[in-house]
């Protein structure tokens, strides 16, 4: 241990020291998932139950099942723009605009089973099967206006077309289009031989093409013949209408043809394109919404939402294809049950409720389809009673699509009142739901003993206190001593007693925040109590170097001769960087007065021992403590604590 020294003389001279934290836009589709870059036609396989799809950006044809999950895919195919199906469902067809081709696939194998060349500087574009024929659309070098070509399946690919047996015909429209660039086709099952085309002049806005024709014979007649009478909007795409001698122009304006005239029929809700079942349900693109619709209705009985480029319907109706846009182009999706309407449902509950009283929730159910009277949601309550949900009963819709019902909520916190109904042969399952925060009663909860000043050692006991609360009666008490080296420690966790009370012992050797904890239950809110005790520190100081003890008055003094200098050694309870204050005070005219302060360091085994030099003069009295100083003896984890004093007297 070293020993320090300080002398009288200098001791008011030393300096004190202290020490003092989004169907939206699909998502990435994987590997298994049918995405293209840039959708070039989309045709449906009922029979095999597969969707065939062009990816122009690929040059190649990708076959899906119903789940669009890839199966097979061809390549090879430049410049693909349309696919159609024979009628048979055993060929593919696909038209390939760069290498001037129709390519047949066979659609088993994807396998290709003949290339058809045409002879046209734009084309073929736009492709259909009818009559036995594949019918396509391109754009006639000759006058620069859309004309229409065939490819008979029975002929000899390889035929020379100097003899007439060539499989590929061109010039196949009865009159001059009128209009520049391709047309589009479409092609009924419900009409066998008819096949309708529509086409817009870019450089004409007022001049487009709408026919329909006969092909089932040796060359296409006109069934009706529209090039301009009377404006049409922009011509994007044409579809005839099951069951009725009429076509559908951009998804949106029906045209009857039944005298060989064109005559307006009606409107759909504006749309873009479309595709018709074999039952006449229509499904429309529009904006970023698919929208389908029964023949003649102007309301939709089931919309869903995804900016869709291309769509085609499984020829049962049981579903739509979809291209829906994606990141990295378009993936496949199957739009199931489009029959069925989806309600809208709402759930209004109040948002703050007190615990214990009822409430009444609202709402409304309604529909675009009628719903059948009667109509009666399931009801059901979830909080921190009934995590899973509780079954409330059964509420009946009024006629004009509102309910309400009341419930009084016993739990504390978030209260989630939901309403379901489940569906019927016209419409979806919907559900929707509401929150209510039901604040907690707040319990009242003590700890005793706050602060307390203790000496270092003693085993203090607190106690806390907790009031009424509904279930849970456990309480936890922590104690948490001063300084980053100790970690928060439970001390006890129990049930109170049947007076609300819990006790703990901490043994004090430093300050101490004491914590008692009470978590809640669901009717009760969490509470915590907070005490803090403070510790003295354990100090005693030793004199030796004196020739006696003996009495002053009353008082005991260290004798010493003038010349002997006392040694100083204190004892304190340890902590690392830990110093002890020496105070010194000399006895003059009566009274005391200081002689100074100054701070020296503990040993690891808590003594310090300092050397006072001796004053070479008979007759003084001193007197010296040691102190410990929260902050300024190196830490602060303990209560500021004053030794004794030693009193010290030197003769000669």
């Amino acid at each position: 241990m070293r020993t320090h020294s300080i002398s009288t003389a200098t001791a008011l001279a030393v300096l004190f020291s202290s020490t003092v934290l989004s169907v939206a836009a699909a998502g990435p589709a994987s590997a298994a998932t049918a995405t293209v870059g840039s959708p070039a036609g989309i045709v449906v396989d009922g029979v095999g139950q597969r969707v065939f799809v062009g990816d122009d950006t690929k040059d190649r044809i990708i076959a899906a099942d119903y789940n669009g999950k890839v199966l097979d895919s061809v390549s090879g195919i430049e410049g693909i723009f349309d696919l159609a199906l024979s009628d048979d469902r055993t060929t593919l067809y696909a038209t390939a605009r760069r290498s001037h081709e129709i390519v047949a696939i066979d659609t088993a194998t994807l396998d290709i089973k003949a290339r058809y060349p045409v002879a046209t500087g734009i084309g073929p574009l736009y492709v259909e099967f009818a009559g036995g024929k594949a019918w396509f659309t391109y754009e006639d070098p000759a006058d620069g206006h859309a004309d229409l070509g065939s490819i008979d399946p029975a002929a000899d690919p390889a035929a020379d077309p100097a003899d007439g047996t060539a499989p590929t015909t061109l010039g196949q429209l009865p009159r001059d289009s009128g209009v520049g660039g391709g047309a589009f086709l479409d092609t009924d099952s419900s009409s066998p031989g008819l096949l309708a085309i529509g086409a817009t002049d870019f450089h004409d806005t007022a001049k487009d093409l709408m026919a329909v024709l006969d092909v089932s014979g040796a060359t296409p007649q006109v069934a009706a013949w529209h090039d301009g009478g009377h404006p049409l909007r922009y011509v994007s795409d044409i579809d005839l209408v099951p069951g009725t001698p009429q076509v559908l122009v951009d998804g949106t304006d029906r045209h009857g043809y039944a005298d060989g005239t064109f005559t307006a029929a009606g409107a759909y809700p504006a749309g873009e394109r479309a595709d018709i079942a074999p039952n006449g349900l229509i499904a429309q693109i529009s904006g970023a919404n698919v929208a389908v619709f029964r023949p003649g209705q102007s309301w939709p009985i089931r919309t869903y939402a995804g900016y869709t480029s291309a769509l085609a319907w499984a020829p049962d109706a049981s579903r739509i294809f979809a291209l829906v846009s994606a990141p990295g182009g378009y993936v496949l999706k199957a739009l199931t049950d489009p029959t069925l309407n989806v309600p809208s449902l709402t759930v209004n509950a109040p948002s703050t409720a007190t615990r214990g009283k009822p409430i009444t929730v609202t709402g409304r159910l309604s529909a675009t389809v009628p719903l059948p009277s009667g109509a009666r949601l399931q009801v059901t309550r979830t909080d921190l009673e009934s995590p899973q949900g509780k079954a409330l009963p059964a509420v009946t819709v009024r006629a004009d699509g509102s309910y309400t019902f009341t419930d009084t909520p016993q739990a504390g916190g978030t209260v989630t009142y939901r309403a379901a109904y489940a569906g019927d042969a016209a419409h979806m399952p919907v559900s929707a739901s509401d929150r209510v925060t039901v604040p907690h009663a707040t319990p009242t909860l003590t700890l005793n003993k706050n602060g307390g000043v203790h000496d270092y050692g003693t085993d203090v006991s607190f106690t806390a206190r907790l009031g009424p609360t509904y279930k849970n009666r456990t309480v936890e008490i922590w104690a948490n001593p001063f300084g980053g080296d100790k970690p928060n420690r439970l001390l006890k966790t129990g049930k109170v007693n049947s007076s609300g009370n819990i006790s703990a012992t901490v043994d004090m050797t430093r300050d101490t925040d004491v914590t008692a904890v009470f978590k809640g239950d669901t009717r009760t809110a969490p509470r915590t109590a907070k005490s803090t005790a403070y510790a003295r520190v354990k100090v005693s100081t030793a004199v030796s170097k004196h020739y006696k003890k003996a009495k002053l008055g009353s008082t005991s003094y260290h004798w010493f001769h003038r010349n002997t200098d006392p040694l100083l050694t204190t004892t304190m309870s340890y902590v690392k960087g830990r110093k002890q204050r020496l105070d010194l005070q000399v006895h003059a005219g009566g009274k005391w007065h200081s002689a100074g302060s100054e701070y020296f360091p503990l040993g690891t085994n808590g003594k310090s021992a300092v050397r006072l030099e001796a004053p070479g003069t008979s007759g003084i009295k001193a007197r010296m403590r040691s102190v410990y100083v929260n902050g300024s003896s190196g830490d602060s984890v303990n209560s500021t604590t004053y030794g004794p004093w030693k009193y010290l007297y030197f003769t000669r």
